[in-house]
């Protein structure tokens, strides 16, 4: 049995066990992953965690508790506690980037150490938004890194972000900018800006937050979204791609195009 299928028949008999028709939250304890196991007569993940983040930010649940969803919904797993999750039925919000927006091509500022020795490809990807003031272009603030990889409770449940910036516009206003960075083979998810939000609003009540999400492409671009609270929902406000180039692949050319939008933005500001 591949680690896949073990953790949907994990994830399946946990559900089945605590779901009532109707239901909205399912609730479930981190041990319930052991017994589920246990009762199943297979081995338990060596790292639980492990099978809650896959099912949070890499694949879908299975289409046996995907279908006992209320209509219009899907089911998401959220920390409720020090070791409590809940499965909660929610909006479906797709954060795939958009295969139709336009790229921003901008010359590489990585320093080639940096490019040499990041271990991961979300490391890469943090990296390269920093060093290449990715945050500061995307939402005409300028920024500064705060603390990278965040952890800490609100209301008891552990939020961790991959990076926080501060930062101020030009009529001095101070805004709190957490990001939540992923792989290409990995998804941003609607939990994770909730908590994100929830965070800077304990945290920095005084700061505008603003929360961004990053995420590698395939073939290297990274897309950036700002998210925002609708009637209690996440709803995506603003995406923006990027190619960061060498300079012997820039195009001159670019400059002409990328001026033209520059003025419309301009104009539309003010």
């Amino acid at each position: 049995m591949t680690k896949g299928n073990r953790y949907d028949v994990i994830v399946q008999r946990i559900f089945d066990e605590r779901f009532r028709p109707g239901a909205r939250r399912v609730e479930f304890a981190r041990q319930a992953i052991v017994e589920a196991a246990q009762a199943l007569g297979i081995p338990a993940p060596k790292n639980l965690g492990d099978m809650l983040y896959t099912y949070r930010n890499r694949r879908a649940l299975p289409g046996a508790v995907t279908r006992h969803a209320p209509e219009g919904m899907v089911w998401e797993i959220r920390g409720t506690g020090r070791g409590t999750y809940a499965f909660v039925a929610v909006p479906p919000l797709d954060l795939a980037p958009s295969p139709h927006l336009a790229v921003t091509r901008i010359p590489n500022a990585t320093p080639g150490m940096v490019s040499l020795y990041s271990l991961t490809d979300e490391q890469a990807m943090l990296a390269r938004i920093r060093y290449n003031r990715l945050v500061d272009i995307f939402t005409k603030v300028t920024c500064y890194p705060l603390q990278s990889h965040l952890r800490t409770a609100v209301d008891g449940v552990q939020v961790e972000t991959d990076d926080l910036y501060v930062g101020v516009d030009r009529a001095g206003a101070h805004y709190v900018l957490p990001v939540q960075a992923k792989s290409a083979r990995d998804r941003l998810g609607a939990t994770q800006i909730e908590q994100d939000m929830d965070m800077c609003a304990q945290k920095f009540p005084a700061l505008i937050c603003r929360p961004i999400g990053a995420q590698f492409t395939t073939d290297g671009t990274i897309a950036l979204f700002e998210f925002d609270r609708e009637d209690g929902r996440i709803v995506v406000c603003r995406e923006s791609q990027y190619a960061l180039v060498g300079p012997d692949e820039w195009d001159s050319q670019d400059l002409g195009r990328y001026a033209a939008r520059s003025r419309t933005d301009t104009a539309e500001d003010q």
